[in-house]
C-alpha cells in the first residue's frame, strides 16, 4: 500500500503581500499616459474651457457708456428669456427641428436600408455619392445653393422658362424656410446615412436568414428587424441633429445678403448673439444670449436622451 503526501501551503505570514499603490510598471504607464494626454488638455483648456469661463463671467456684467461696467448677476439672463427677438428666433429653430430632423432621418434611413440590401459596386459608389455633400464645407455648400436658388441667373430660370412658367423665388420670405431645410438636409443626410449604415452592417446576417425562413419579406425584415435593432444609433443621430438644429447659424448667415430681407439679424438665436456682439458691441448681453441657448440645448438633449433611455441602452 502506498501513502500520498501533501505539501501544506506556506503560512499566511510568509506570503508576499502586494505592495500598496500598484507596481512600478503600472505607475510608469500612468505617467506616460498623462504625458501623452497633457498637450490635448492644455489646448482644450486654452481654447474651450477658458473662453467659456471668460464669456460666462462677461454675461454677469452690464456695460454702458453712462455707468460703465457694473455687476448685474443674472439680470442679463432674465432679460434674455423675456426678449421677443430671442424667443422668436428660438421658436423658429424649434420649427426647423420639427421639420428638418424627420426629413434628414427619413432620407438617411431609406438610403442606408437600400444600400444595406445591395452587394454590388453600385452600392459602394452610391454610398460615396450620398456622403459627398457632407465633405463639402458648409459655407461653400450654402453659396452653391444660393446660385441654384437665384431667380435671375440660376438653373431654375432656364428650367421653368422652357415650359413657359415664371421662375419661383426660393429666397422670398415665405419660401426661404423650405430652402434652408433643403440645404441642411442635403448637407447632413449623407453623414447620418453612414452612421445608420454602419449600425446595420454590425447586425448578424443569421438573423436575416432566420427571418426569411419564417416567411418575412424584405419590407418586414427592414421595419420589424433592422430598424428596431439599430434604435440606439437612431437615437444618437437624432441627438446630433437636434443639437445642430438648435445651433443653426452658417446657412442663414450666408444666404442673408442674397435673400433680400427674408432673413434678418435675429433669424436664429446664434445670429442674434453674433449681431449683438459684433454689430452693436453688446458683448455682455450677447454672452448671456449664447449661454441661454446653451442651457436650452443641454436641457433639450438631456430630456430627449432621458425619454429614449431604453432605446439608447442608457439607464
Amino acid at each position: 500500500m502506498t501513502t500520498q503526501t501533501s505539501i501544506a501551503p506556506p503560512p499566511a505570514a510568509t506570503r508576499r503581500a502586494p505592495r500598496a499603490g500598484g507596481s512600478t510598471l503600472e505607475r510608469r504607464r500612468q505617467r506616460w499616459g498623462w504625458l501623452f494626454v497633457t498637450p490635448f488638455l492644455i489646448v482644450f483648456a486654452l481654447f474651450l474651457v477658458f473662453p467659456l469661463v471668460y464669456a460666462f463671467g462677461m454675461s454677469l456684467f452690464t456695460s454702458t457708456l453712462a455707468t460703465g461696467t457694473d455687476f448685474t448677476g443674472l439680470a442679463n439672463y432674465a432679460k434674455a428669456f423675456t426678449d421677443p427677438l430671442f424667443l422668436e428666433g428660438l421658436l423658429r429653430v424649434l420649427a426647423f427641428a420639427v421639420i428638418m430632423i424627420p426629413a434628414q432621418l427619413i432620407v438617411a434611413l431609406i438610403a442606408a436600408l437600400v444600400l444595406d440590401s445591395l452587394a454590388t459596386w453600385l452600392a459602394k459608389l452610391s454610398r460615396l455619392l450620398i456622403f459627398v455633400p457632407y465633405a463639402i464645407p458648409v459655407v461653400i455648400g450654402a453659396l452653391m445653393w444660393s446660385f441654384l436658388y437665384s431667380p435671375r441667373f440660376g438653373p431654375g430660370a432656364t428650367i421653368f422658362g422652357l415650359v413657359g412658367l415664371p421662375t419661383p423665388d426660393f429666397l422670398a420670405s415665405d419660401t426661404v424656410f423650405g430652402s434652408l431645410v433643403n440645404i441642411v438636409t442635403w448637407q447632413w443626410a449623407g453623414y447620418y446615412m453612414v452612421v445608420i449604415y454602419a449600425a446595420l452592417r454590425s447586425i448578424d446576417p443569421a438573423i436575416y436568414e432566420a427571418a426569411r425562413i419564417d416567411g418575412a419579406n424584405g419590407f418586414q425584415t427592414a421595419t420589424q428587424i433592422k430598424v428596431p435593432m439599430i434604435s440606439s444609433s437612431m437615437v444618437m443621430v437624432i441627438t446630433f441633429a437636434l443639437i445642430g438644429t438648435l445651433q443653426f447659424f452658417t446657412e442663414p448667415v450666408v444666404l442673408r445678403n442674397i435673400a433680400q430681407g427674408a432673413i434678418d439679424a435675429a433669424y436664429t438665436p446664434n445670429m442674434y448673439a453674433f449681431s449683438l456682439a459684433f454689430s452693436y458691441s453688446q458683448f455682455n448681453y450677447a454672452s448671456a444670449i449664447a449661454f441661454s441657448l446653451g442651457i436650452l440645448v443641454f436641457a433639450g438633449s438631456y430630456l430627449f436622451l432621458f425619454l429614449t433611455r431604453k432605446q439608447s441602452g442608457l439607464k
